[in-house]
């Protein structure tokens, strides 16, 4: 059983043909809302693409925006631990998607600044701990502590990319980065494997975009090319693979077993609008890996040299 304590935003999203750079105006298009925020997303992920268990620890305002949020976490099944906040309204996440799929996103995060160490629920039952940055860093560290003490997983999805302290990393059971966020916590600007040299959290998952993902579990690496599929929003795609992960982790899948189920629905999640709206099912992952050809040696090989490492896939 997994709990999720986060960050859970209303996205306002825009089309349009290209991200505006600094100072200059883009008319967009469609404009609509959508369900978000990088916790209450993963949280939907673990429960409607993994199949697991997943209880979520998040606050919301007392406005209109909550309601399609709690909605939403409802729907995929997920049981909420919900700190009401009368101060403050609701996150907020400002998104432009370009036609090529990119995304710049502006968060404003109002109640999620609220959760305190006290709101954690009683770890009881809980088998992992998913963390990401949308919340206070003092909170993020109050729970991590818990966990740990209580013998529960820690996972943190380390985004948005901060410094963090040492004292929280050697809390973590897996941390889990994109390539920029990992030079910002190992805090060097070098390769992927001396970023990773100077981390000693036993596992640590680095997602690569369209090329796939890597993960280093006590020495021992894995590879995930990525599935291709024509891209629509990648907004959420990363919330997507980090919950499936843990929740194929919680369920006692390996590694590279989870790391590929991850990379299928982040692919699906890839080709819908929305964050928690393009949030696969379980049966359409399951459906989706059918059609994909086994991944062959050189994808393996390609990736390797990508990363940086010469060492053979763990299998």
């Amino acid at each position: 059983m997994i709990l999720v304590a986060g960050s859970a935003n209303l996205d306002f999203v825009v089309r349009a043909p290209h991200i505006p750079a600094p100072g200059e105006t883009v008319l967009g298009r469609d404009f609509k809302t959508f369900p978000g925020g990088k916790g209450a997303n993963q949280a939907v992920a673990c429960a409607r693409a993994g199949g697991a268990t997943t209880h979520m620890l998040l606050a919301l305002g007392e406005d209109t925006f909550a309601a399609p949020l709690e909605a939403s976490l409802h729907a995929a099944g997920v049981q909420m631990h919900l700190v009401r906040v009368k101060d403050q309204a609701t996150g907020t996440a400002f998104i432009c998607v370009s036609d090529d799929a990119e995304n710049a996103i502006t968060v404003a995060p109002g109640a999620n600044h609220a959760l305190r160490a006290a709101d954690l629920p009683p770890l009881t039952g809980f088998t992992h701990l998913l963390l990401q940055l949308e919340i206070p860093l003092e909170s993020v560290m109050a729970y991590a502590h818990t966990a740990r003490q209580s013998g529960v997983k820690v996972i943190l999805n380390a985004a948005p990319a901060q410094a963090l302290p040492p004292e929280l990393l050697a809390l973590l059971d897996v941390l889990i980065v994109n390539e920029g966020e990992l030079a910002v916590v190992a805090q060097h600007a070098g390769s992927m494997a001396q970023c990773l040299a100077r981390l000693e959290v036993p596992c640590v998952v680095v997602t690569l975009g369209h090329r796939g993902c890597c993960a280093r579990l006590d020495g021992v690496f894995s590879y995930q090319p990525a599935f291709k599929v024509t891209p629509i929003d990648s907004t959420g795609a990363g919330d997507t693979f980090c919950g499936v992960l843990v929740a194929a982790l919680s369920l006692g899948h390996t590694l590279p077993q989870a790391l590929q189920l991850g990379s299928a629905a982040g692919a699906l999640a890839c080709t819908r609008l929305g964050a928690q709206s393009s949030i696969p099912n379980q049966a359409e992952v399951t459906a989706f890996l059918a059609t994909q050809p086994k991944t062959s040696e050189t994808q393996n090989a390609e990736l390797r040299r990508f990363c940086g490492f010469d060492m053979p896939t763990q299998l």
